[in-house]
């Protein structure tokens, strides 16, 4: 343990600090029934109590009572997923979302990580929310790929080598096609139903702008003008379930006043984690005077893409995609949104379209934001066992809602030799909508690396 922090001494103050510790009457709300049990990641590895959602609210009132944040508290709360599968198990409403986001800033704030720790955390947080600092590494990555290095490093067995949590950056890394850029203003097919605005994202606009250019094309054609500002940038999801509190409040107010000037009647979003995000900006931004308002305000105004097409009911025709796919929820979608219906009924309207349900729903992939990064080894379990329920399944096309799944699934398959082709459900809505052949859309998304068909 030599790369232990030197502020050891710091463990004697209590773990919680005044500024928003979790909250008693929250934690009081748990009767230790243990519904949540069978649905937590990290409970299901390892039968560990204090990796439950029921040990981790303990180790909470023990902070709350004056405890110390030590290394073993500190550790239950980092393998934590933030999953949110223990709020939908909960049959007594425990807000445990609110609770861990809580204690997470808690944790950043007063706990002494070592410096190899936190220098990996500075690199993804100096990079990852930044979509110009991503695209500067487009090149690089492509030539990169081109070129056969990624495939010469893993078949010489060098990437092992590699620290594990830079393998695990590398091999979540998709392969990387031509930029495909949103309008500004996508107009509204026919008649206009609606003027809206999506979010392009940092991670999602530069490794999937396929899926952006898709969201503006499907809702287009639904009868909405969409407008994609772009003034706009990260919505801060990362650095909100990562405990970045004051980090979040600035992308957060950005991404507010960036919107508002757009005069949008709803934001559609199309990546999971930043859609429960944006939907918490009310809570996020609760002190703030300036903020605190237009937050509530502008949170009631987010939908996901699914929800939202849903909401408006289809006027394009969708043509018929005879494929078998393999829906997976997002846990950020279905748990922390509570999503499910709206994108299978999205599927199940495209004519010919067969959806297969996925064993253990429940059950996180292992992404979770930047969990599959900072916790490679309980990602690469839950990952393996994700990939093994998706392809009992059969299906010719696994789609979900979430970049992050995408990326981490695709990676489980391929560690165990197996390919699929991956894509978003406004990808599969797009191409029916465009009437492309069901093979034609299978070749396409794999052949730019998310699974290649077999």
């Amino acid at each position: 343990m030599a790369d232990q922090p030197p502020e050891s001494g710091a463990w004697a103050l209590p773990a919680f600090d005044g500024h928003h510790p979790p909250e008693k009457e929250l934690i009081d709300d748990c009767v230790h029934c243990g519904f949540c049990l069978p649905t937590c990641p990290t409970y299901l590895l390892w039968g560990e109590e204090m990796d439950s959602p029921r040990g981790r609210i303990y180790l909470m009132d023990v902070g709350l009572s004056g405890g110390p944040l030590n290394d073993e508290m500190a550790r239950h709360f980092d393998q934590c997923l933030g999953c949110m599968a223990c709020v939908t198990a909960c049959p007594s409403g425990v807000q445990y979302d609110k609770l861990i986001e809580a204690t997470r800033q808690q944790v950043e704030r007063r706990y002494p990580r070592s410096r190899r720790d936190r220098a990996f955390r500075a690199l993804v947080f100096k990079l990852f929310p930044y979509p110009r600092r991503l695209r500067l590494l487009r090149g690089p990555v492509r030539l990169y790929q081109k070129a056969g290095l990624r495939a010469l490093l893993e078949r010489s067995g060098l990437v092992r080598l590699l620290p594990d949590r830079l393998g695990s950056m590398q091999a979540l890394l998709p392969d990387l096609g031509p930029m495909e850029k949103v309008p500004e203003l996508t107009p509204a097919a026919g008649q206009r139903r609606g003027r809206v605005g999506i979010l392009v994202g940092c991670v999602q606009s530069v490794f999937f702008p396929q899926v952006n250019a898709a969201t503006a094309r499907v809702l287009a054609a639904d009868g909405c003008e969409v407008v994609a500002p772009p003034e706009q940038g990260c919505c801060g999801a990362l650095s909100m379930h990562a405990g970045r509190e004051a980090e979040a409040q600035r992308f957060a107010r950005r991404t507010i006043d960036v919107f508002e000037a757009a005069e949008v009647d709803a934001v559609v979003v199309n990546a999971a984690g930043c859609g429960s995000s944006m939907k918490e900006y009310g809570h996020l931004l609760r002190d703030d005077p300036g903020y605190a308002e237009r937050a509530a305000r502008f949170s009631a105004r987010v939908r996901d893409v699914s929800e939202f097409l849903a909401e408006l009911e289809p006027a394009a025709e969708r043509h018929p995609l005879p494929v078998k796919v393999a829906y997976h929820d997002a846990c950020h979608l279905a748990h922390a949104q509570g999503i499910r219906k709206p994108p299978r009924d999205g599927l199940r309207a495209v004519p010919g379209l067969e959806l297969r349900e996925i064993d253990e729903p429940e059950i996180c992939c292992g992404s979770a934001g930047i969990y599959n990064l900072v916790e490679p080894d309980p990602a690469r379990e839950l990952g393996a066992r994700k990939a093994a329920k998706v392809l009992a399944t059969g299906a010719d096309l696994l789609v979900t809602s979430n970049p992050g799944c995408l990326l981490q699934i695709r990676a489980s398959l391929e560690r165990t030799g197996e390919h699929l082709p991956m894509a978003h459900v406004v990808e599969v809505l797009d191409a029916s909508i465009q009437g492309e052949p069901a093979r034609s859309l299978l070749a396409r998304v794999a052949g730019r690396g998310q699974g290649r068909l077999s």
